[in-house]
């Protein structure tokens, strides 16, 4: 029995050995790490070499094999000050936008380069030397910056501050340390020297920029031209708008035209036309006349038969077709396509016959409670006083559609209930149902904030996703003899802070302006 119990441990203990890997077995030779890659030539930096931004700059280098690139602008205090951009084109020529420098700088950038399978190929490093800034910016100090909860990139400014010639305007935009690490100085510019973008800048589907230019009325030379630029400020195209004049905004729709609010040359009122420019042919297809659908003689908010509208804002709903107007002295406005008022979003006060012969009653929106019952006091209707769910629009600016389809607008609340005595101004969202013309409050923020956000002209909003944030800038507050506007980050679900940034020029524009609009954008958008 023992020799039978022998044999059978021996057998087991023969399969496991044949199991186990051979200790004696040799290990597979050792891979020869990837060859460094050999770079032809990488000493060419170009410097602003457009000559219109002096942060940015273009490295040139040639390789032995296609290569993708990414890239590490070294920020001075610490990664989170770092510009990072990943290329996905593989080339061995070269030539990388570099964006992000500090002014008046050795600033440091690294190129890190992979090759087809995706083997990191090593990483150079290169010294650029950036001079000192111009005059004209501003000086930023940073109030709050909860960096993790930030929305990402940076705060683009379409800044009106100056500190002696008010032209051409130069926007800009800083980190969350208060760093300003882009701008554009149309100074030499043979076109853009006398630069007026009025609400400014905004970033193109293709990520490039586009404005209209403008500012007769304030003494500026524009050219009534819609420009599309690189980061470099180099033109890449315009459009232009015979017979009209531009002023305040240029929107573009999914489709790639522009909407544009114009003037008609020759006309005796201003401000009150927009026009669609088609994107291709350069042409303009569609107009919308607004002394047709409103009434140019109402004067509930302000008695000017010139500037009657001031339309300062347009939106496009491409739900159906129609886009939504801010006039600054009438209210928020949905037209058709036809031109056709769908709703009218503000006092009751004073309307009657739209130009075309339409009671323009049938539009007003009738407010809710919370609980979803309609406001009857006709007090809270016009506009006289406020309800404590509920407060109308005053002389608003930046409507945008939100993702739930809601209506967000920056509420100036210049003049509000007609007094001129409550002085704070809102970021606020209302939702507006068409079939019933109600609107209800949601959300709002700036009012416990006083006269310290309080922006009676200009401003803008922006819903900041993925993060349900909202992104509140009062562009022209005056306390005490001082100026400043200022960007504010908040959470929509408490109306915490998230970041905070005051924005104080030289001089401001007009007395009184710092900025139009500020939105949040990364130097390098997606690819």
């Amino acid at each position: 029995m023992r020799h039978h119990k022998y044999f059978l441990s021996l057998c087991i203990g023969l399969l496991i050995f044949s199991c186990k890997k051979d200790d004696n077995e040799l290990p597979p030779p050792e891979q020869d790490p990837p060859a460094t890659l050999e770079i032809i030539n990488s000493d060419n930096v170009l410097l602003n070499p457009s000559g219109y931004a002096p942060l940015s700059a273009i490295i040139q280098v040639e390789t032995k094999e296609d290569v993708r690139v990414s890239l590490k602008v070294l920020g001075k205090r610490g990664a989170d000050s770092d510009i990072l951009n990943e290329f996905s084109a593989f080339s061995s020529d070269l030539e990388i936008p570099v964006h992000g420098l500090y002014i008046n700088a050795s600033n440091t950038v690294e190129l890190t380069f992979y090759d087809q399978s995706g083997t990191d190929r090593g990483t150079k490093s290169y010294e650029i030397k950036t001079g000192f800034g111009i005059a004209d910016l501003p000086f930023i100090t940073i109030e709050e910056a909860n960096r993790a909860d930030m929305a990402e990139g940076l705060t683009f400014v379409s800044y009106f501050g100056h500190a002696s010639s008010q032209f051409p305007q130069r926007p800009f935009m800083f980190d969350s340390f208060g760093d300003i690490r882009w701008f554009l100085d149309f100074s030499g510019h043979p076109q853009l020297n006398q630069l007026f973008y009025d609400d400014g800048m905004e970033r193109l589907q293709n990520g490039n920029l586009y404005f209209g230019s403008g500012g007769q009325m304030f003494g500026a030379s524009g050219n009534n031209l819609v420009y599309e630029i690189d980061l470099f400020g180099n033109v890449i195209d315009t459009w232009p708008m015979p017979g009209y004049s531009f002023h305040h905004e240029v929107h573009e729709k999914p489709n790639g035209n522009f909407l544009v609010t114009v003037s008609k040359d020759g006309a005796a009122t201003i401000e009150d036309y927009i026009i669609e420019i088609d994107r291709a042919t350069k042409d303009i297809v569609n107009l919308w006349d607004l002394n047709l659908s409103l009434d140019n003689t109402r004067t509930a908010l302000k008695d000017d038969a010139s500037d009657w509208i001031h339309t300062n804002a347009i939106t496009y709903d491409e739900t159906d077709d129609t886009i939504i107007i801010s006039g600054r002295t009438q209210g928020l406005i949905k037209l058709t396509s036809s031109n056709e008022v769908v709703w009218i979003m503000g006092t009751h006060k004073g309307w009657n016959m739209s130009g075309d012969g339409v009671d323009l009653n049938q539009f007003l929106l009738t407010p809710l409670n919370k609980a979803g019952d309609p406001i009857t006091d006709p007090a809270v209707l016009d506009g006289d006083t406020n309800h404590p769910d509920f407060e109308w629009n005053w002389y608003q600016h930046a409507p945008l559609i939100t993702p739930e389809g809601h209506i967000m607008l920056f509420d100036n609340g210049d003049n509000r209930n007609y007094t001129n005595t409550t002085t704070y101004s809102r970021a606020v969202t209302y939702e507006v149902n068409e079939a019933d013309k109600t609107i209800q409050q949601l959300w709002q923020y700036g009012k416990e904030r006083g006269v310290e956000t309080y922006s009676s002209i200009v401003s803008d909003v922006d819903y900041l996703e993925p993060g349900d944030h909202v992104l509140f800038s009062p562009g022209a507050v005056s306390i005490n003899g001082g100026f400043y506007g200022k960007s504010i980050e908040v959470d929509v679900t408490d109306s915490s802070v998230i970041f905070e940034a005051t924005i104080i020029p030289p001089n401001p524009f007009f007395g009184i302006i710092t900025f139009h609009r500020t939105e949040r954008l990364s130097l390098y958008p997606p690819e």
